[in-house]
């Protein structure tokens, strides 16, 4: 089934979405963007984008850092997904790729005098972690020090040395540690540990992406598990010993870890926390759970 864009303004079949080689955005990394899961519920034959508006709130906030004029609401931004991802028609888990980018065909850098566009596109995308449990390795690559909470794509170099290098490695996925060797996140997800029962995951000033899947799995965790979780600095230490540990985020959904630097991670299965969230949270993000029913957008449905 053809996939379609949102592009210059229009909606255009994706092969048909292309920008040419000498846009800003494609040699200095000045773009914004986001990722959106949609998710296929089965039995409704509906799929719920989780979680939609606060994801351009975080792209608006980002354009912003860049001096980049977003022609459109958020609200306006909602409802040109849901009605993208209805022409798209597909029955089974999907990505929506938003992007605010310096869209002029000019060399320079700087973020001043530069137009700007804005594109959407959606595809299938199954789990991005392709694994029950993940096996993975401390990278020797660090986060920036000056990390602005946006997911900005030209800060994303190190994470993709990262996760290379874990891959390379034998590994399926990387830890990446801040400047002064604090753990920071994984390459495109962030990290919790689950010590004394409580969850435990890096603080805010820890130069990784304040992720939306963070933010719900605390919230879930509190109002549904009564378990608290704690925002602090952790040691490179701390990750062998912890009971559980797992990555959470848009893509990733909440993936287990099972292993780190060839080290297990409690008995090397599935926690028994990890399992409890992760039932949860997949019950919430198709719309099987009526409390959260807040978080999900109705979109395309058989």
């Amino acid at each position: 089934m053809p996939s379609y864009a949102y592009f210059h303004k229009q909606f255009v079949p994706l092969s048909e979405a292309k920008i040419g080689v000498m846009t800003n955005a494609f040699h200095y990394g000045t773009a914004i963007f986001e990722g959106i899961r949609g998710n296929w519920n089965s039995e409704q034959k509906q799929i719920y984008l989780f979680r939609l508006k606060e994801h351009y709130e975080r792209l608006h906030n980002g354009c912003r850092i860049l001096k980049i004029a977003l022609p459109y609401t958020i609200d306006e931004l909602c409802q040109i997904t849901v009605k993208l991802v209805e022409m798209c028609r597909f029955e089974e888990d999907i990505y929506v790729r938003p992007l605010a980018y310096k869209s002029a065909e000019r060399l320079g850098v700087r973020l001043h005098d530069v137009e700007d566009d804005f594109l959407a596109f959606v595809i299938p995308w199954g789990p991005y972690l392709d694994v029950d449990k993940a096996r993975c390795g401390i990278s020797s690559w660090r986060r920036p020090e000056e990390t602005p909470r946006a997911k900005i794509t030209g800060l994303y170099i190190n994470n993709a040395l990262a996760k290379s290098e874990a891959i390379e490695n034998g590994f399926d996925e990387a830890i990446m540690f801040t400047s002064d060797g604090h753990v920071s996140e994984g390459s495109g997800e962030n990290i919790f540990l689950v010590t004394d029962g409580k969850l435990v995951t890096p603080a805010s000033y820890d130069s990784f992406l304040m992720g939306i899947t963070r933010d719900t799995v605390i919230k879930l965790a509190q109002k549904e598990l009564g378990i608290e979780t704690i925002e602090r600095q952790i040691d490179r230490s701390e990750l062998y010993i912890a009971e559980e540990c797992f990555f959470t985020g848009t893509a990733a959904h909440i993936t287990p870890i099972a292993e780190i630097d060839h080290r297990k991670i409690g008995n090397g299965e599935i926690g028994e926390i990890t399992k409890r969230l992760q039932q949860l949270y997949s019950e919430v993000i198709r719309g099987n759970n009526p409390k959260y029913l807040d978080w999900c957008t109705p979109a395309y449905k058989r």
